[in-house]
């Protein structure tokens, strides 16, 4: 989709706001390596944010609304309204409300909110769907033993794509010790099951002008409020204020500083098998440290 295509455009917005529209302006966006992304501006000077991709990602995008529905409701972290989805074409899409973001903002603010959210919990870990991480599928069956979801839907399931994927056989073998091992972990710790933003890497967090934080492109599932925390460390972009607020409204356990890697370990294999490259040596690394901690 290009910029300038409002032949696209209109006709999903008239769909969701009504047919007596004029677009001013469209302005491609960037940021995101999944989908292609405006900003359309109405002559009215309302401002909307679209997503767009090939039509038969259609779940994908009902999956997001979901979770950001899911964590709206949660009153804690803020998130963009859904307005609508659909298809358009042979295009997929999703409209949502525009919110003028920044890179610095309140950080204890988004500590304490992630807490929040982490304090809504479900009875089980899972979700009621299935969904995506990045542009992998993810599995969310309901269940109560942590442990298993952790071995059979997120890292025993990233391994089997690394395998088809070209991952070396010895980090691949070293994969399933971890796997069958990861229990040693959890000998005296039993996460409930926490709300999960699921994807909450610095670049899916930003600020309001008025410095309040705002969460977006979840992929979310119910679960170890750790891996959230975990992935906050895995490629920056969260400061020291952020984890001592988080702390303070919900003090992490001894252990996570061991876990975070195993929760880690997940993104690294799947940042493998969509782009390949370095992932696969960093995975196997992470493994080897694991495995050593587990001893």
């Amino acid at each position: 989709m290009k910029s300038s295509s409002t032949d696209l455009i209109l006709p999903i917005l008239q769909q969701h706001l009504g047919t007596d529209i004029t677009i001013a302006r469209v302005d491609a966006t960037s940021g995101g390596c999944i989908n292609q992304t405006s900003t359309v501006t109405l002559a009215d000077g309302s401002r909307y944010f679209l997503k767009v991709n090939q039509g038969g990602l259609l779940e994908m995008f009902a999956a997001e609304v979901d979770g950001l529905n899911a964590i709206r409701a949660s009153a804690s972290l803020r998130a963009p309204e859904p307005l609508g989805y659909g298809v358009q074409g042979q295009q997929a899409y999703l409209l949502l409300e525009y919110l003028p973001l920044q890179n610095h903002g309140d950080q204890p603010q988004a500590g304490t909110q992630l807490a929040t959210l982490h304090r809504h919990t479900a009875a089980q870990h899972g979700w009621f769907r299935n969904n995506t991480i990045g542009a992998s599928p993810q599995r969310n069956p309901q269940t109560h033993d942590w442990v298993q979801f952790w071995q059979q839907e997120r890292l025993g399931f990233q391994l089997e794509r690394a395998r088809h994927n070209g991952y070396p056989h010895r980090s691949y073998e070293q994969g399933l010790r971890l796997k069958e091992s990861i229990g040693a972990l959890f000998n005296d710790y039993q996460p409930v099951a926490s709300l999960l933003h699921g994807d909450l890497w610095g670049g899916n967090l930003a600020y309001l002008p008025d410095g309040s934080p705002v969460i977006y492109d979840p992929a979310v599932y119910y679960g170890d409020r750790e891996t959230d925390l975990a992935m906050t460390e895995l490629f920056g972009g969260f400061g020291a204020d952020f984890y001592a607020a988080y702390n303070a409204a919900w003090a992490l356990d001894s252990g996570y500083a061991v876990r975070k890697t195993l929760y880690n370990l997940y993104h690294i294999l799947n940042h493998f098998n969509l782009f390949g490259g370095g992932y696969g040596e960093q995975a196997a690394r992470m493994t080897e440290k694991i495995l050593a901690e587990i001893g």
